[in-house]
């Protein structure tokens, strides 16, 4: 024993157990109850952008972007504006009313709807599907296109319909009634169509000869709606 606890080896040993418990209480031990640093980070970092007056936030790159945006839409509307009021003063201040309540509102996506819009219900109205005429049309003029398709049905007659395509469609008259945006619309259409009676005698139309035939249409949307959808709220046949 003598040979290993001589007096220098003690004294090594006891400034070896010193040191240890020197670094022990300067670094401390792990518990497994430690924050994790990205937790604590989060806490200063809100801390100092709430508290401290000092931080200046810089300008970003996206509001510049934003801004440049925002000018290139205005553009684009007042374009679309210009070119779809087909120089009517009234149509134009109507349109311009109706951007300003809806920002999202765009004269040229209203009228490529209001084309596919066209086709559909007349397509419909032919083949008698109202599951697609509900979705489009108001209450009171989906009602008058059903009890025109229930009068054909009792009849007995079908409808061959072919639409063709559309030959002009011009905006007459936009603005706002309270919170609804409306817009009306000269529609000129080519179609091929011919009703016929149950012994498939034509009684109305000619099979195969394409016709003119013109409406005027009114749409309707409330431009608090989340709904981006129009709905036809009247129809005039033109001569």
């Amino acid at each position: 024993m003598g040979e290993f606890l001589d007096f220098p080896t003690l004294v090594v040993i006891v400034l070896a157990v010193v040191v240890l418990w020197r670094l022990r209480s300067v670094l401390g031990t792990r518990t497994g109850n430690e924050r994790p640093p990205s937790v604590h980070y989060e806490r200063v970092s809100r801390t100092r952008s709430d508290n401290d007056d000092t931080v200046i936030p810089l300008p970003t790159r996206r509001s510049a972007d934003d801004d440049a945006e925002a000018e290139r839409r205005q553009r684009k509307i007042e374009a679309e504006i210009e070119k779809f009021s087909n120089g009517k003063a009234e149509v134009e201040a109507g349109l311009r009313e109706i951007v300003a309540a809806d920002p999202a509102f765009s004269p040229k996506s209203f009228i490529e709807g209001a084309k596919m819009a066209y086709e559909m219900i007349v397509t419909a109205f032919a083949a008698g599907d109202r599951k697609s005429l509900r979705n489009l049309l108001d209450k009171e003029v989906y009602e008058s296109f059903d009890a025109a398709i229930a009068e054909r049905e009792q009849a007995g007659q079908t409808v061959e319909f072919t639409f063709v395509g559309l030959r002009n469609i011009e905006i007459t008259e936009a603005g706002l009634d309270k919170r609804n945006a409306a817009i009306t619309l000269r529609i000129d259409a080519e179609v091929v169509s011919a009703t016929r009676d149950p012994s498939g005698a034509v009684v109305e139309g000619s099979p195969g000869q394409v016709v003119s035939i013109a409406d005027e249409w009114t749409f309707l949307r409330s431009t608090r709606s989340r709904d981006p959808n129009w709905k036809l709220v009247a129809t005039n046949e033109l001569d």
